[in-house]
Parts: C-alpha cells; sequence; structure tokens
C-alpha cells in the first residue's frame, strides 16, 4: 500500500514539475515576444508607410491596389515560406467633389454643417437637393410618422450612441441601423433623402463614413444618405425645435460602379508538425476615404503582419501552418473574408484558430472568442501568463467580420480587444491618420497577438 502511496506521489510530483517547467518555457517566449515587439519592433514604420505613402484605401481605388502591392512585397520580405495574392472581385464607389450642406430657417440665413456621402449613396441631383426635415430617433419612428408626413422630406436620423455603456461598441451596435438601414426604409415613407447623426460619442465638427444598403429597392426609388457631424446634429435639432419649417440643402456627387477586381493578400510559415491545419491572424487592408485609415484598420493589418515577424525573429518553428490575411473588401461589402473562406472550404483546407484585429490600435485588455467551453477553460488557463503585461479581459463574444465566415465546428475564433473609449472618435472619419496612434500601444498589441498565436500553436484547439 506505501509502495503504491509512493508512486502515486511520485507520479504526481513529476507531473507538476512538467507542468511547471512548461509554464515556465510559455513565459519565456512571452516575454521574448514582447521584448522584441517593444524594442525591435516593425508594426509602427510599417503604419507610417502604410497611411503616410498610400493614404485612404477604399475597395476598388488606387490607394487599396496600392496597398495591396506594398503589403506583398513587404511579406516576402519576411522571407516566409510562400506569399501570395487571392483575387476577389469588390464594389467600386467613389465619394466625388466634397460635399456641401446648409440649413435655412425663416429668415433664409444660411447655417453651414458638416456632412459626409454615406459609402454606397447615390447622388442628390446636379444642383443639390432642398426638403423640410422631419427629425426621428431611429428606424422604429418612420411608422409612427407615416407616409403623410415623410413624404417629400428629408429625414434627419438623430438616436445618439449611447453615452452610459461602458463598452463602446455595444453603444455602436445600439446606434448604426439608423446609419446602415435608414435610407432603405425612409424612402418606403416617400422621403427624398435622409441625413444620419454620425456613429460618435463626442461632440466634434467631423462626420463619419460607413456603409449603407438599399436591399433590393429599385434604382429610381433610392435617394441620398449623408452623415452629419454631432455638432450639426445638435445644432439642427435646436434649431427645429423653435423652427420646425427648417429647410436643408445638401448636394452630393457620389457614384456607384462595377464590380472590380482586388485581392486579399496571404502569407504563410508552413507548420512542422501539422502542416495541413491552418491558423490565421489578420486585419482589412481598405479603409474609407476620409482619413488614412490608421486605426480602422491599418493597425490591424501591421500588427498581423508583425505577428509572423516576432515569431520568426523569436525562432519560433510553429506546428501548425500560420497565415497572415490582409483582406480586402471589409468595409462595404465583406468580399475579401467571404472569398478567403469560400476557397479555403473548396480546397478542403482545415483551420483550427483565426485571430482578428479590428477594434484599433489602443492599449490591449485582452480577447473575444467565438469558442467552445472547452477550448474557453484552456483560454483561462493561460491568463497568468498574460497579466504580467496587464491583459486581463477574456470573454466569449463576437470574435471579427472577417474571420466569422470560416466558424465552423472545431475553429476557434478570436478577436483582439484593445480598450475603446477612443476608438470611435475616429472611427471612418477625416481624423483617423497617422498621429492618432500611439507607437507603444500598437506594439503591445502586437505582441499580445502573437503570444495568443503561440500558445494556440503550441497546445492545440481541444
Amino acid at each position: 500500500m506505501k509502495k503504491r502511496q509512493l508512486l502515486s506521489i511520485l507520479t504526481l510530483f513529476l507531473g507538476l514539475t512538467s507542468l511547471n517547467a512548461q509554464t515556465q518555457q510559455d513565459s519565456i517566449q512571452l516575454r521574448k515576444l514582447y521584448d522584441v515587439s517593444l524594442m525591435n519592433g516593425q508594426s509602427y514604420e510599417w503604419l507610417r508607410t502604410l497611411t503616410k505613402d498610400i493614404g485612404p484605401r477604399l475597395s476598388g481605388s488606387a490607394g487599396a491596389e496600392k496597398a495591396v502591392q506594398w503589403a506583398k512585397k513587404e511579406l516576402e520580405a519576411l522571407e516566409l515560406d510562400s506569399v501570395w495574392l487571392q483575387p476577389v472581385m469588390v464594389p467600386k464607389w467613389t465619394r466625388g467633389t466634397p460635399e456641401t450642406a446648409y440649413f435655412t430657417t425663416g429668415s433664409l440665413e444660411k447655417t453651414n454643417v458638416p456632412i459626409c456621402a454615406l459609402g454606397g449613396s447615390v447622388a442628390t441631383p446636379v444642383n443639390g437637393l432642398t426638403a423640410q426635415v422631419v427629425e426621428v430617433q431611429g428606424l422604429e419612428d418612420l411608422a409612427r410618422y407615416g407616409k403623410e408626413q415623410l413624404q417629400g422630406k428629408i429625414v434627419f436620423y438623430n438616436r445618439p450612441m449611447q453615452p452610459d455603456l461602458i463598452e463602446t461598441f455595444h453603444a455602436y451596435g445600439n446606434a448604426v441601423d439608423q446609419r446602415g438601414a435608414g435610407a432603405m426604409e425612409a424612402a418606403k415613407y416617400g422621403a427624398v433623402g435622409v441625413i444620419v447623426r454620425s456613429m460618435n460619442l463626442r461632440q466634434d465638427d467631423l462626420p463619419h463614413a460607413g456603409a449603407m444598403s438599399y436591399g433590393d429597392l429599385p434604382d429610381d426609388a433610392r435617394i441620398p444618405a449623408a452623415a452629419i457631424s454631432t455638432n450639426g446634429a445638435t445644432l439642427l435639432s435646436k434649431t427645429l425645435k423653435s423652427n420646425p419649417d427648417t429647410q436643408f440643402y445638401y448636394k452630393m456627387s457620389c457614384e456607384n460602379h462595377e464590380d472590380v477586381q482586388s485581392y486579399n493578400v496571404i502569407g504563410q510559415i508552413t507548420g512542422s508538425e501539422s502542416p495541413d491545419e491552418y491558423m490565421v491572424v489578420g486585419g482589412h487592408m481598405d479603409s474609407w476615404d476620409l482619413g488614412e485609415g490608421a486605426q480602422d484598420d491599418g493597425t490591424g493589418v501591421v500588427q498581423s503582419m508583425e505577428v509572423l515577424r516576432l515569431l520568426k525573429a523569436t525562432n519560433y518553428q510553429p506546428k501548425h501552418s500560420i497565415r497572415v490575411v490582409l483582406f480586402m473588401n471589409e468595409e462595404n461589402g465583406l468580399r475579401g473574408g467571404t472569398k478567403y473562406a469560400e476557397v479555403a472550404k473548396e480546397k478542403g483546407q482545415k483551420h483550427v484558430f483565426a485571430l482578428e484585429s479590428d477594434s484599433g490600435g489602443f492599449t490591449p485588455r485582452g480577447f473575444s472568442f467565438e469558442i467552445d467551453d472547452a477550448n474557453f477553460q484552456q483560454v483561462l488557463s493561460w491568463k497568468n501568463l498574460f497579466e504580467p503585461y496587464l491583459i486581463h479581459d477574456f470573454k466569449q463574444g463576437h470574435s471579427g467580420a472577417d474571420v466569422g465566415p470560416l466558424a465552423q465546428e472545431g475553429i476557434v475564433l478570436a478577436g483582439l480587444r484593445p480598450d475603446s473609449q477612443r476608438y470611435f472618435d475616429y472611427h471612418h472619419a477625416a481624423n483617423d491618420t497617422f498621429e492618432a496612434v500611439s507607437r507603444r500601444e500598437l506594439e503591445l498589441g502586437a505582441a499580445t497577438m502573437a503570444s495568443l498565436v503561440y500558445l494556440f500553436d503550441s497546445y492545440g484547439v481541444k
């Protein structure tokens, strides 16, 4: 009996010793990843080139195609096992000349307000559009006013993002339906145009772009849609309360074109043990056209590239094949993410893990996962490895739009979650520039992503 007990104790001791040794090895590898990123990182300089030398990268634009060729060249310079372009047809929409807008009251004095056309919108008539304004607080308000009060009017959607929601992406999600479906729904009531309060938590003079949809409305029923800055929306709302007959004028020359060919950019380190099982890390190459696409999603692009560079720089040889995928057309179509998943399915490729960075380059706080309980418990067991870097937020939830089409049984989807409080100050606006990104925050995020990739590669998916 005593011999059996001693054997059991010895087995337990050896098991704990082995576990502690592995934990220490993991801790050392994470330290290496953070050290290289913070002391010899490449992501910030990549971002400088992507934003300052290339600039806005709206799908189908010259900037987007220049970014594709730049990314391919940079990935090839990393001496990965393979780098290639994956063709994908994308929508092309152009803004045209800068938009103008003002409103008038009984005095006919013009008050200029900042607006921008929403992506996918049709233009106004050549000389602009003038009509009376009806303010509503959301799509559900349209039925309350009805066709009698909305026909021939401009609908002004003015429900703000909720400031009391600490999770700002929830505030965005609760308000963005006005932008996405506002024109489609207002047109059904005979409205001639819509303006939408910008998806922004602060008061400023910057209109924020973003995608909208007409659904299956015929071309001749489509009405122009624009975003108005939060300061402009507040002023217009105040004016309407005292002058309900206020007239609003705006002029836009945007245009939808035929689809054009673009590319996802893909680079791979081939796995040493399971080369036919794939892990993906990525962000989206395209951006809106008002700024430089730094926070959305230049940071995600360069962080994803940096993950593979960090693995190579620390001499880590992955067990699985690890790919960086720089997706095209997340902003107004999700064509790149959809195409990548379609090709993977056609080729019978087995994907076990995918991580996306598309929430800005701010201080990393953790990850959200689309994951089963067994794998989530594994993630929680790694929490102590991240705590020295103040990474503490691990939760189940949305991962990312571009990796979403890969969802199937047996895959773990993850999204980097930085501090979100400032993200919507820049989202889709002209101030989304290189200067808005902190080098240190960006590099912390890249190392955090590389650490999660390393751990899932080492221990696998349950």
